[in-house]
């Protein structure tokens, strides 16, 4: 099982099922928030197999608890994301998306119709070792949705909480599992610069806000690369810059936004103390007024040594040892699961989905696409997980 499978690890009747959600969910992708119809699909998949639905948690999204034989030592969650993205769809496939403007770019759709598959292959069993609760969560993609949930208590009685995202640079039938910093913490920063007028023929006479959010825009890519240690991988972005209204008239004003991502906290702390002191200083050097503003966003996923080590061991279970594999390198993506591994003991592990003969493209990509056997690897590794988990919580004594 290298780049391919052999075969299912699940039977093909869940497989197919799966399938027809995910193309479903795919065809009406819903953003942030307003998840209304893909909440509905996933309460009637929930249904069918008998599980109560609770929607009362947030706007939009689901959560739904499978008892166990042991309840006393608390619950295992595994957390899908349901929301799509404002991107129009360009993949030609005859289940793209009906909505224009909206896509399932990011494989949420995959892991909503995963974790479903897992739903029903643990309905299935005779008993659970203890509760599994399967949380259905909204607004991923604004880093807003997993934050809002634990805020009303989705995480209370949990033990432990798995998730996983699907990703095209690991092979098909492969399972990425890796101790410690798996995804980046992603703030968002806004500097606004205050110079002076003027005419564009009489500079001496102005401060070009221009000249001041240029030289701040390089200086800004010095923090990484001279004040952070290289083995901690962090960025400093500016995305946008706007300044000026035109061609001979010195700008009086410029704002410069852009992104902040580190995987360990404390370098998330000394980026944004780095870029208040260097924007301070450039205005100070040019005679304007710089403020800045940092909206801090989702903390970095951090995976906890025991979840890991039973994830590890539910992936082997699944895909062979020798398709457990670690991250090749770091990911400076965020994921709001972070709010979660922040509260609990927590593993976030991906699923390789490239294959031959298929040409994938990157996340957020108007052409993105995935292997659909990817979901059955992550439906039978959840399933198998949730039970190693529930075992493992439950002292050899009981």
């Amino acid at each position: 099982m290298s780049s391919s499978l052999h075969s299912l690890p699940i039977p093909s009747a869940t497989f197919d099922r799966i399938v027809e959600v995910r193309r479903d969910l795919h065809q009406h992708p819903e953003l942030s928030w307003k998840e209304q119809r893909t909440t509905e699909r996933v309460c009637g998949f929930l249904g069918s197999l008998g599980l109560a639905c609770d929607t009362s948690l947030a706007p939009t999204g689901v959560v739904t608890t499978l008892p166990g034989r042991d309840s006393s030592h608390g619950i295992i969650a595994l957390r899908a994301d349901i929301d799509a993205l404002p991107i129009h769809e360009e993949t030609g496939l005859p289940f793209a998306s009906r909505h224009a403007g909206v896509m399932h770019a990011c494989g949420h759709d995959g892991h909503t119709s995963s974790l479903l598959g897992a739903a029903a292959l643990l309905a299935a069993e005779d008993e659970l070792p203890v509760p599994v609760r399967l949380i259905f969560q909204p607004a991923e993609e604004t880093g807003e949705g997993a934050r809002a949930l634990i805020e009303t208590g989705v995480l209370d009685d949990v033990t432990m909480i798995f998730g996983g995202h699907i990703d095209r640079g690991y092979p098909l039938g492969s399972i990425i599992v890796t101790d410690g910093h798996v995804n980046a913490s992603s703030d968002r920063f806004k500097i606004t610069i205050a110079g002076k007028g003027g005419h564009a023929g009489r500079p001496h006479e102005a401060t070009d806000a221009v000249v001041v959010g240029s030289l701040l825009v390089m200086a800004l890519q010095t923090i990484v690369s001279r004040e952070i240690n290289p083995a901690h991988p962090s960025v400093v972005t500016v995305g946008r810059f706007e300044a000026g209204n035109a061609s001979n008239v010195i700008a009086e004003h410029a704002c410069l936004r852009g992104t902040i991502r580190a995987q360990d906290p404390g370098v998330r702390v000394e980026l944004e103390q780095s870029i208040r002191r260097v924007s301070t200083a450039v205005g100070a050097l040019h005679d304007a007024r710089v403020d800045v503003e940092i909206q801090p966003g989702t903390p970095a996923v951090i995976n906890d040594r025991t979840p890991t080590e039973l994830a590890r061991h539910a992936a082997a279970q699944v895909v062979g040892d020798g398709n457990v594999r670690p991250l090749e390198h770091a990911n400076m993506g965020a994921e709001d699961f972070g709010w979660y591994a922040r509260d609990r003991p927590a593993c976030y592990v991906r699923f390789g989905t490239s294959s031959p003969g298929h040409e994938f493209f990157p996340a957020h990509s108007s052409r993105f696409d995935f292997d659909e056997r990817t979901l059955a690897v992550a439906a039978a590794y959840y399933h198998r997980l949730a039970i190693h988990a529930g075992q493992h919580l439950i002292p050899a004594s009981s």
